[in-house]
């Protein structure tokens, strides 16, 4: 590999057929013809040559082609952790048709704004287009063009209070978000649709400051499940990043690498 790819990228579990990567915040997963580089599907592209044709190509919005080396989903540019990348298209179809029929299961960790009273519960909103910004999605009130629906899962690890950057004293909690559907910021516009925006989220918390040490969404897929083509369960889970650890450690909220 080149020394030059300014992300470092650990593969979590890999066969012939897929790989799961640890993805860093920061890093967007491909291009979409407007944001600069890098990408992960360049890193993607030096470490597995042979699958440059595998996966579906888009168009820009000027109307090139944008190749996708091995994406079968894709995680946001903040969000650290799991995502799987397909090395055949046998594998790619096979791999699609499971986030098709959601039998994927994706567990991500979340610190949110604000107590969550209940242990549990399920966050049922259908989801469209912001009416108020383009960057946006919305499971609220006046979302725009195709509605479709959307459900989230969602369980109570810790809560309690803690400072905010602006030295006010204010409650959190973290949350294990599972997304039982698979909508563009889907945890994201679903925790804030129901007032526990995610901390650090600049786009669906703007007013917010920041808070417990993050400089991005504090959004973390924990764990990736599915099945292999030879019919084999395959759990890949990402280690904590060092923003979640010391967040953790801060809080003094017991470690869950075990």
């Amino acid at each position: 590999m080149s020394n030059t790819f300014p992300y470092e990228i650990d593969v979590l579990y890999e066969d012939a057929d897929c790989a799961v990567l640890d993805k860093p915040a920061g890093l967007m997963v491909h291009p979409d013809g407007r944001s600069a580089g890098p990408f992960l599907t360049d890193w993607i592209a030096e470490r597995y040559p042979r699958i440059l044709d595998v996966g579906e190509p888009m168009k820009s919005p000027d109307g090139k082609t944008l190749m996708r080396p091995g994406i079968v989903h894709r995680l946001d540019r903040d969000t650290s952790g799991a995502i799987v990348i397909a090395k055949t298209p046998e594998a790619h179809a096979f791999l699609k048709e499971q986030f098709r029929s959601r039998s994927v299961l994706k567990k991500y960790l979340a610190f949110v704004w604000g107590e969550m009273k209940e242990e549990f519960g399920t966050i049922d909103r259908p989801m469209g287009r912001s009416g108020s910004d383009f960057r946006k999605w919305s499971a609220q009130r006046g979302a725009r063009g195709g509605i479709r629906e959307a459900e989230t899962y969602w369980t109570r690890l810790w809560t309690g209070e803690a400072e905010d950057d602006a030295g006010r004293a204010e409650r959190f909690t973290l949350v294990q978000a599972e997304p039982k559907t698979g909508r563009t910021h889907q945890i994201r516009a679903h925790l804030q649709a129901i007032q526990h925006p995610v901390v650090g989220d600049a786009l669906y918390a703007p007013k917010k400051p920041p808070a417990l040490g993050f400089k991005r969404a504090a959004l973390h897929a924990r764990s990736i499940e599915f099945e292999s083509r030879e019919g084999k369960r395959i759990k890949a889970t990402a280690p904590l990043p060092d923003d979640f650890k010391e967040a953790f450690r801060v809080l003094g909220i017991k470690n869950l690498e075990s």
